[in-house]
């Protein structure tokens, strides 16, 4: 099971050298990493591994920042959406292929999301595996926060020289 990112639909074929195709791994990208953790934890579905695709890590990020966000986006969110993804390291041609306009509670969800500690634990505790993959050159989060705080609960795999979309 895939779940998508921010303002995007199927794209999941994008990380297919990574992505592991199973009945029991559940996997998402960015936002849909989000979703997918919350899957994992609500289902009561055997599930194996957990693979976050740069995760929507923004735990670092003070409200001013969140606001602004929002804010641009509620101005014009198709505007925004374009410039996010340009900047999560969307081809042009491409983008356009995967593109669905996101919703401003999407975006409020996934900006005010807090990655728990708590919560990550819970997956050990299940025994169900987790792996985290980073770009290096990330423009939409930090990297080096993600990695410093996944790392305490899976494999994290930083990606030199790739941006939010690996």
């Amino acid at each position: 099971m895939f779940f998508s990112g921010f303002s995007l639909s199927g794209e999941q074929e994008l990380f297919h050298t990574y992505l592991e195709k199973s009945d029991f791994v559940v996997s998402g990208f960015s936002y849909g990493a989000i979703k997918a953790l919350e899957y994992v934890l609500t289902t009561s579905k055997r599930i194996d591994k957990v693979q976050l695709f740069s995760p929507a890590y923004f735990n670092d990020k003070d409200k001013k920042y969140k606001r602004m966000q929002l804010m641009y986006f509620k101005k014009d969110s198709l505007q925004y959406c374009d410039n996010f993804l340009q900047n999560s390291g969307f081809p042009q041609g491409v983008k356009s292929r995967y593109f669905s306009l996101g919703k401003y509670e999407e975006l409020e969800e996934l900006l005010n999301y807090k990655w728990d500690k708590v919560i990550l634990q819970k997956l050990i505790s299940k025994n169900i595996k987790l792996e985290v993959y980073l770009g290096g050159d990330d423009q939409i989060v930090d990297p080096s926060e993600a990695l410093e705080f996944f790392r305490q609960f899976g494999e994290v795999y930083y990606i030199k020289n790739k941006g939010h979309i690996l």
